[in-house]
């Protein structure tokens, strides 16, 4: 995995920050600055249809730019995780989505004009009504398409973008699958 580096402190401007934790720490021996590279919070957004298909977006930009991804994004400050996936759909969608609740989380890496974000992707399901007019976000959402996703052999079809994605859908359809006992 990449390792991010700064060049210089923030705080004093000296060439001698330090990096620690495989680019999750920087220290600045001159002055004793220490920033911590967290996990930042995303989400997602799953909508499935009457008929097992799921709504995803075609990525207009990088990373995955043309892959398949839920409607969702990173959270933002003093945001709920819940807030973040109902404005993220109506930023991205022009849909405010109804009844969103918890559905999985998994780790995932971001990678964006050579930084490593380590995220914690949280995914959501929700629904929308029949009559929804959907509007993208040009400079996020290439277009909007209905995919078949009723089974694992369907699902492993779909070039998603980001493999927390695909657990996520993976978690849902296993819930769906009746159960031998």
């Amino acid at each position: 995995m990449k390792e991010n580096r700064m060049n210089f402190c923030p705080e004093c401007g000296s060439d001698k920050i330090e990096t620690h934790m495989m680019g999750r720490k920087w220290k600045c021996p001159q002055c004793g600055f220490e920033l911590y590279n967290n996990v930042a919070s995303a989400v997602g957004v799953v909508i499935f249809d009457g008929d097992g298909n799921v709504l995803l977006e075609k990525r207009a930009k990088e990373p995955r730019k043309g892959y398949l991804a839920f409607p969702g994004g990173f959270v933002d400050p003093d945001e709920s995780l819940e807030e973040a996936a109902v404005r993220e759909c109506m930023e991205e969608i022009g849909i405010k989505p109804n009844h969103v609740e918890f559905a999985a989380s998994f780790p995932n890496t971001y990678e964006y004009k050579s930084v490593v974000y380590k995220t914690c992707d949280v995914f959501f399901t929700a629904a929308i009504d029949a009559d929804a007019k959907f509007s993208c976000q040009q400079s996020e959402v290439q277009d909007i398409v209905w995919v078949p996703c009723r089974t694992m052999e369907e699902l492993g079809k779909i070039p998603l973008a980001f493999d927390s994605a695909r657990k996520t859908l993976e978690k849902l359809l296993d819930c769906k699958a009746p159960r031998l006992h």
